[in-house]
């Protein structure tokens, strides 16, 4: 709107000046740019001390998705790992809330930290009293303390170092480098994955991206262990993203990741994989199998059915043009994918492990629990134990909810 003049009027009652939230916020803000990875600790400490904060630890969660890890850190209280299944940490962990804890006259205040939506570790502070503007500070500057942890890992060993408690093989590190982030969640869709053995994973992988209403989904097995098999998935999954970046469409991509694997490693080289896209508006989903195990339909927080499809041959073997298979979904509609790990272990006295027990302990974790995250970690961890801890083939698990609707009310300020 303008004036007879043509100039827009000033914006008259609207308080600009910066208030204690802003410049508490506005520090690490405007430091963050330079700001080498070690100096965060200290920083957020001194940041948390001018609300009446103490004792500042950051967990971050560790690979197997088992344990929350202290980062260390100058100015942070360093103890010992926290469970995430059985700690007041671990609880603010999964259900993305914070969680108070009082103590003999304060409270210890534990508080996700979400990069985006992906669930990074806990930060956890004690104060003598908590107020909702405590509470709603302390939550924000979480939430950028995340974001700064993201963006610094790139440039830092640091990080990846506090997360590991294991000793890692040279192909699970060039496998955890493709990954994109375990879980993605907005109103119309979520997502969230898992590998197993964390330490010493090889030929699976999985990748995703949502462009506009469309979500890309793709799992990948390559053939054999150890730098081999993670060097052909390293291929498959560059191609991947190479032709969807493109725009094609799933046919298209079998062929390109096909040609990319037999040119580089020879026709008696191969990568299982089931690539899918979803219109998280219209819940149509559309997907092509090619050697992969046909994941499951969960719905009403059961399994269902089964994706049955055509299947065409493995990545690399020069197979026929696929079918591309489609599904319309309802609203809550989970889809279960996994690579074939999962169901040929062996268990103790020789016998597989089998889609049936698959499915009889899916609808187990689903009747006691209801997150995506916290389904994928369960089952995923629950199997392992069936297994007595043995993992003789990579085993990994992608979780998909679809629950339509639209996003367009998280982009007005009212």
């Amino acid at each position: 709107m303008t004036d007879d003049s043509g100039r827009r009027p000033d914006r008259i009652g609207v308080d600009r000046s910066e208030g204690f939230g802003e410049r508490l916020l506005g520090v690490l803000l405007d430091r963050a740019h330079e700001m080498p990875p070690d100096l965060i600790a200290p920083l957020v400490a001194e940041e948390v001390a001018r609300v009446g904060g103490r004792d500042v630890s950051i967990l971050l969660q560790d690979y197997e998705q088992v344990l929350l890890v202290p980062l260390p850190g100058r100015g942070l209280k360093v103890g010992g790992p926290e469970s995430v299944e059985d700690s007041p940490a671990g609880e603010a962990f999964l259900t993305l809330r914070t969680v108070e804890v009082p103590q003999d006259g304060s409270v210890r205040m534990y508080l996700p930290l979400l990069d985006g939506s992906d669930q990074i570790g806990v930060m956890a502070v004690t104060l003598d009293r908590v107020d909702e503007d405590d509470r709603r500070l302390l939550r924000r500057l979480a939430g950028l303390v995340a974001d700064m942890i993201v963006t610094k890992d790139a440039y830092t060993d640091q990080f990846f170092q506090a997360r590991r408690s294991a000793p890692m093989s040279v192909a699970a590190e060039i496998q955890w480098s493709l990954l994109p982030p375990l879980s993605m969640t907005v109103p119309q869709v979520e997502v969230a994955g898992i590998l197993e053995p964390a330490y010493d994973v090889a030929g699976d992988s999985f990748d995703y991206a949502l462009n506009g209403d469309i979500l890309h989904v793709a799992m990948l097995d390559a053939m054999g262990h150890g730098l081999d098999a993670a060097t052909m998935a390293t291929v498959a999954v560059g191609a991947y993203r190479h032709t969807r970046r493109a725009h094609t469409d799933l046919s298209q991509v079998y062929a390109f990741m096909d040609r990319a694997i037999n040119e580089q490693f020879g026709q008696d080289h191969f990568v299982t994989a089931q690539m899918m896209v979803l219109n998280i508006a219209t819940g149509r989903l559309q997907w092509v199998n090619a050697g992969h195990p046909a994941p499951f339909l969960i719905r009403d927080r059961a399994v269902v059915d089964r994706l049955e499809s055509p299947t065409t041959l493995p990545v690399g073997f020069g197979g026929e043009e696929p079918v591309v298979s489609e599904r319309i979904l309802r609203p809550g509609d989970r889809l279960l994918c996994f690579t074939d790990g999962l169901i040929e272990e062996h268990q103790a006295g020789g016998a597989l492990f089998g889609e049936a027990q698959l499915i009889e302990w899916t609808n187990r974790i689903l009747r006691e629990r209801t997150e995506v995250r916290a389904v994928v970690r369960a089952l995923s961890h629950a199997l392992k134990h069936q297994r007595r801890g043995t993992t003789t083939d990579d085993a990994t698990i992608f979780l998909v909810e679809w629950r339509g609707g639209d996003a367009d009310h998280l982009a007005a300020l009212d």
